[in-house]
């Protein structure tokens, strides 16, 4: 029997399965697709895969601290309730506007990324030149399937909750097979010499990588934001984030491994599409690279999915607070979702395929930076509640937990300095800082407006009344 969330009026319909396909299959999108062979071209097929345990090690330190907040405060918007309880109106503004890019980021590359996949099924598809982005032309045809695709997801989501985690568990089932039938070929098809040079570019090489991926295990944290949607013991959520944590970490450390022992150099810079080119050529049969593909769609829907679940959940708990106008804080009457908001991260990824294929590696640059910002508050929040509310419930307690919030706001940093000028990842100019400053420039206007309300148990409350109050 379902529960009514007595605060926020979400139905409580999503059980441990539906969890775990929602957030392992965010996390793992399309960028395995179409990202593997540039991370084994800078790092090798080791390096690559060091690259993502480093980095998956960061977000399991990060997914720690989720899952103590999450058990603690179970309720829609996750990071954005944790930082207004934690640090005031402001800071919470920061964390959860950084999120809010992250996710939307997320969203909008996988429209761009489905015509993208479905060109190596259909090569002809393009028709109807538009406009040049970046050198990349723009093609009719081409931005209808992303714009297609953007309405179908919307759709489904406005309706309700239950059927996109229906959606969401059958599509990660079919993900699951193909990953399945990818190790098979490598058991039995891959060569070891082919994962020569196993380390490419020396430590400059597997930064290169690292940097990548907070955008392709991002997905963990949107069990927070959908938490009052969640029909489980507190500690049960929080145990759950970190399974799927550890799922995503061994995806990608499969992938690497074995598309790297399927081509070797001379082919891995010659594919268009390696991992699919890999997965033909262990089993011998392109009609296998077309069966990855197909997994490659499947990944970009199952992550498109639980991003707009997120999103859109954030885009509410910040519109109920006032932080956001409050049409963006309404549940649907007849759906009980949070219908505005859904509308608004549904119709930003409407655009995106208008600017064509190099949205692809802008998206992921510009959504990966603000993730970590994100991620640094949050751990920011976990310590700073252990200190100031010692005695808060909490089902699931991280052991050591002063030692992993300090791991956590040391690597989160770390990682956030990679991206800046002059660093190996540096974000790309005018285009990657566009995204970036013009966000920022944006939540700058709205912060500044914003009333200025002291972290508490009651932040919410007082800063909804603040915002209320007549002037």
């Amino acid at each position: 029997m379902t529960q009514r969330d007595p605060g926020g009026g979400f139905v409580r319909v999503l059980g441990r399965l539906d969890v775990v396909a929602l957030a392992f299959g965010a996390m793992i999108g399309f960028g395995w697709i179409v990202l593997t062979g540039g991370f084994l071209e800078d790092a090798g097929s080791l390096g690559s895969a060091l690259a993502f345990v480093i980095g998956g090690v960061v977000v399991a330190l990060v997914g720690l601290t989720y899952a103590e907040l999450v058990s603690a405060m179970p309720a829609a918007g996750g990071e954005h309730n944790y930082a207004l309880r934690a640090l005031g109106s402001r800071p919470a503004f920061v964390t959860s506007w950084a999120l809010v890019l992250g996710y939307v980021s997320v969203v909008a590359f996988e429209a761009v990324a489905l015509p993208q996949t479905l060109l190596y099924l259909a090569p002809d598809m393009l028709a109807g030149k538009l406009w040049t982005v970046a050198g990349y032309d723009v093609y009719a045809t081409w931005v209808a399937v992303g714009v297609g695709g953007a309405i179908v997801l919307t759709a489904l989501n406005y309706v309700g909750v239950r059927p996109a985690a229906v959606f969401q568990t059958v599509a990660v089932l079919g993900l699951l097979a193909v990953g399945v039938l990818l190790t098979a070929g490598a058991v039995t098809g891959g060569s070891v010499a082919n994962m020569e040079p196993l380390f490419t570019g020396g430590l400059s090489g597997v930064l290169l990588v690292l940097v990548a991926t907070p955008f392709l295990f991002v997905g963990f944290d949107v069990i927070p934001q959908s938490a009052a949607e969640i029909d489980l013991p507190p500690k049960r959520i929080g145990s759950l984030l970190l399974v799927s944590v550890l799922m995503a970490i061994a995806w990608y450390v499969m992938v690497m491994l074995t598309v790297g022992s399927g081509l070797n150099d001379a082919r891995l810079a010659g594919s268009e599409l390696p991992t699919a080119d890999a997965m033909a050529s262990l089993w011998g049969s392109q009609a296998m690279g077309t069966v990855l593909v197909l997994g490659g769609v499947i990944g970009i829907v199952t992550s498109w999915n639980g991003f707009l679940i997120g999103a859109s959940r954030l885009v509410f708990a910040m519109g109920s607070s006032g932080m956001l106008p409050r049409w963006f804080g309404r549940l649907h009457p007849r759906f009980g979702t949070p219908s505005n908001a859904v509308l608004l991260v549904g119709a930003l990824s409407v655009l995106a395929p208008l600017f064509g294929r190099e949205m692809l590696v802008w998206l992921s640059d510009a959504g990966s930076l603000s993730i970590v910002v994100a991620y640094l508050m949050v751990a920011v929040c976990f310590l700073v509640l252990r200190v100031r509310e010692p005695d808060m419930p909490r089902p699931f307690r991280v052991p050591a937990g002063r030692t992993v919030g300090v791991a956590a706001i040391v690597l989160s940093l770390a990682v956030t300095v990679l991206f800046l000028p002059g660093m190996p990842a540096e974000l790309d100019w005018p285009s990657e800082w566009v995204i970036v400053g013009g966000w920022a420039l944006a939540g700058l206007v709205l912060v500044l407006r914003l009333p200025r309300v002291r972290a508490g148990v009651d932040a919410e409350e007082r800063l909804t009344a603040v915002v209320r109050a007549p002037r």
